[in-house]
């Protein structure tokens, strides 16, 4: 886990030290996200479960209003932004210093909770393919980026995980992504490889194989694996019982280069964290 290169992230004017690996606690203010247990919707839930974030070690609070599990409802953005409001009001009361992301493919919603709510990064599950303006707004706000490998959307990801060559095309697809935004002057750039987005169980586990093929980038790595299908599929078990096998693939990723760990379970996130960075410490 250590770097080779710089992994300061500004966030808010202030700097985010990512060579120390950091986690990012998951707040969904949505009736159908696909682990039940992190649907929050009323005031108290959500203030409850930003405050567990917190105190159980996190250092970011990605929030997000548009579930995009697979075959996913689609909702407007003004029904979005509601949802974001109610939770954007209740984290800035409650936590004014807590660095906030927002969980969403829209340039529109994210320019708003970024100007209106002072939301520190934005991540995008699309990587501007789903709004073309993303990239231009991103570049303006002079925020974080965190852009993720998806092939479709939502709705039809799971039709579209066919591929030549797995980790060549998303090893394409970030590359152009990249110097499309450096040219456009964005300065710090997340990749997050997509798990469990437009990948079969199988490819899954290739890409988690390759990951630390991914530090070539030279750009921080986020990894999303908390209680997802593939997890339970392999194991054949629900995503309530999906805990022990998300912190074998956390600590797996963490062993290959992970800078960010997005998770519901934080406090077990972050033990995984301390644990690797122990063994790591002691140099061959």
């Amino acid at each position: 886990m250590k770097a080779s290169f710089s992994k300061y992230i500004n966030v808010n004017g202030r700097l985010l030290d990512l060579s120390v690996p950091q986690v990012m606690g998951i707040l969904n203010v949505t009736p159908d996200s696909f682990y039940a247990d992190s649907r929050k919707q009323t005031e108290l839930e959500i203030a409850e479960r930003a405050k567990q974030i917190l105190d159980e070690g996190a250092s970011i609070i990605d929030i997000g209003a548009y579930s995009s599990r697979p075959n996913a409802e689609h909702i407007s953005a003004e029904e979005e932004m509601k949802r974001l409001r109610t939770g954007l009001e209740i984290l800035n009361r409650n936590h004014p210093d807590a660095i906030i992301s927002v969980d969403t493919f829209r340039a529109n919603v994210a320019e708003i909770c970024v100007k209106d709510y002072g939301v520190a990064m934005i991540n995008d599950i699309a990587a501007g393919e789903m709004d073309a303006s993303m990239f231009d707004t991103v570049a303006r706000l002079n925020v974080p980026y965190i852009m993720m490998h998806m092939k479709g959307t939502p709705q039809n990801m799971q039709q579209n995980s066919c591929y030549d060559n797995l980790i060549k095309e998303v090893f394409i697809y970030f590359a152009q992504k990249v110097d499309l935004l450096r040219d456009m002057g964005v300065k710090d750039l997340i990749l997050d490889p997509g798990f469990g987005f437009g990948k079969t169980l199988e490819q899954n586990y290739q890409l988690m194989n390759y990951l630390d093929d991914f530090r070539e980038f030279k750009l921080p790595l986020l990894v999303g694996i908390s209680r997802k299908s593939m997890i339970t599929k392999l194991l054949d078990i629900a995503s309530q019982d999906a805990l022990n096998g998300t912190t074998v693939l956390n600590t797996i990723s963490l062993m290959k280069g992970a800078d960010i760990l997005r998770v519901h379970d934080v406090k077990h996130a972050v033990e995984a964290v301390k644990l690797v960075r122990t063994v790591e410490s002691f140099e061959k």
